[in-house]
């Protein structure tokens, strides 16, 4: 199965990549030689007019080969340099090729014969499909099974340090309480809940639970509830959905399925009290006890010491043994047509700001490279968004295909980011940077991108083997 799934979103994500670059050449006429999806051999492949379409032997890119574009080291990656002749042939004799000069004749189809806006439109084409593929991905999930929202009312804990003084009265509901009646709302699930907070009228709003049954009554301010959605946390049980493989836990001998009742003779009830008591203890022999096949078993674990965030907003060193909760079960919402276009911007947007600031924070230190990850991470993700179900998987390859369109856009030369940084100079100068010189940045760009890919495939194992 995950085997399966990655290469479903690789093999897909890629395409559609590559098919913007392919259209958008298209329609400014500039020749495609070659539409490949894998790097390196040619493993089978057709001829269609002019262009070669071909599957290539590995699996992890892709790329659209245009006619006259200088671009040596691109070239080399994605399946072996040809040499062009004066009509964009092959060489027959299968000399390495020679670098194309500045005073070659070129075509009128040739991608360096078009215009600055041209040229930066079909660099940029990749991006804008992932992108659009993941609105559109989005907004299918969305207007097929619906809105997902988690399947229950169970109140977790209140967060009371994030209220305002006018409803810190929503710190009395008890733990566990089932929230049922919020103002003149009827709630069903968690999002009933947070919309019927954020949508309710400024002044008196009565909130009624059950088991144990009780009601409270608060000042609602006027302006952003956010806060005060945000500090109503839902009910999540204190069970193991995911173990890291190589992990603290992993390594413990913690599996998929424990459900922890006691950390270092804490008892828990709740995923939050586990999460507060593991950051609590960077580096520290922890006793994680936990219900497994209706046996008590007692495991010591030594979390890592990372630099982590709290539950009330703290930056600090932090403890983390590798694991991930078991979420109530979603249940889907159905929304009307244009709602689901709404919902499909709106996640699109939401996931696109939390990865520009992952790397933000990734850049200024705030967040550690060993968080990065590579083919092993992606496919660990890929196989568990599979067996979450057909919509869970189209909103993960939503999430890659955003991921994949904003790595895209580093200024790496090499990369779309890089060729749109060359295009920029040459609009601003009114020149192009020579072919030397776009060479040697992208032999550099080539050494940055190749220690990337190095840093998180060693994150991956050194996971793996619990380092």
């Amino acid at each position: 199965m995950t085997i399966i799934a990655t290469l479903i979103v690789l093999g897909v994500l890629i395409f559609v990549h590559e098919l913007g670059h392919f259209l958008a050449a298209r329609s400014v006429g500039v020749r495609v030689e070659r539409f490949s999806i894998g790097l390196g051999p040619r493993v089978w492949g057709f001829q269609r007019g002019e262009t070669e379409y071909v599957l290539s032997a590995i699996p992890l890119g892709g790329y659209v080969k245009m006619g006259g574009m200088d671009d040596e080291v691109m070239e080399r990656i994605e399946g072996g340099a040809v040499e062009e002749d004066g009509e964009g042939g092959e060489s027959d004799d299968g000399r390495e090729p020679e670098a194309a000069t500045p005073t070659r004749t070129l075509r009128t189809s040739d991608f360096d014969a078009k215009p600055v806006w041209a040229r930066a439109w079909v660099i940029s084409a990749g991006v804008i499909m992932n992108m659009l593929f993941a609105f559109f991905a989005y907004t299918a999930v969305a207007a097929g099974w619906g809105s997902a929202e988690m399947d229950t009312t169970r109140l977790g804990e209140v967060r009371d340090a994030a209220l305002p003084a006018e409803v810190m009265e929503l710190a009395r509901i008890p733990s566990g309480a089932h929230l049922a009646q919020i103002g003149d709302r009827p709630v069903e699930h968690w999002g009933h809940v947070r919309d019927a907070i954020l949508e309710a009228p400024a002044g008196a709003l009565t909130i009624r639970y059950l088991e144990p049954d009780g009601q409270v009554t608060v000042t609602m301010p006027e302006g952003d509830r956010s806060r005060i959605a945000g500090a109503l946390q839902v009910w999540v049980e204190p069970e193991l959905a995911f173990v890291e493989p190589g992990s603290p836990a992993y390594r413990a001998g913690l599996r998929s399925g424990d459900y922890i009742v006691s950390i270092d003779g804490n008892e828990v009830t709740l995923w939050s009290q586990v999460t507060a008591l593991i950051q609590d203890r960077p580096e520290q022999e922890t006793e994680i006890t936990v219900l497994r096949d209706g046996s008590e078993l007692t495991r010591t674990v030594v979390p890592n010491a990372v630099e982590g965030q709290t539950a009330t907003g703290e930056v600090r060193t932090v403890g983390q043994i590798g694991v991930t909760a078991s979420t109530p079960p979603p249940t889907y919402t159905p929304v009307a047509p244009v709602e689901a276009v709404v919902v499909g911007w709106d996640e699109t947007a939401y996931v696109t700001g939390f990865i520009l600031r992952f790397l933000g924070e990734l850049v200024t230190g705030q967040v550690s490279a060993r968080n990065l990850g590579s083919i092993v991470t992606i496919g660990e993700a890929s196989g568990q968004a599979a067996a979450e179900g057909l919509p869970v998987f189209l909103s993960f390859m939503a999430l890659f295909s955003i991921n994949l369109a904003i790595l895209n856009l580093l200024p790496i030369p090499i990369l779309d980011g890089g060729h749109l940084v060359f295009l920029g100079i040459e609009a601003v100068r009114g020149r192009p940077v020579s072919v030397e010189q776009r060479m040697r940045w992208s032999q550099v760009g080539f050494v940055i991108l190749l220690g990337i890919m190095a840093l998180a495939l060693g994150n991956d194992f050194l996971r793996l083997f619990g380092l």
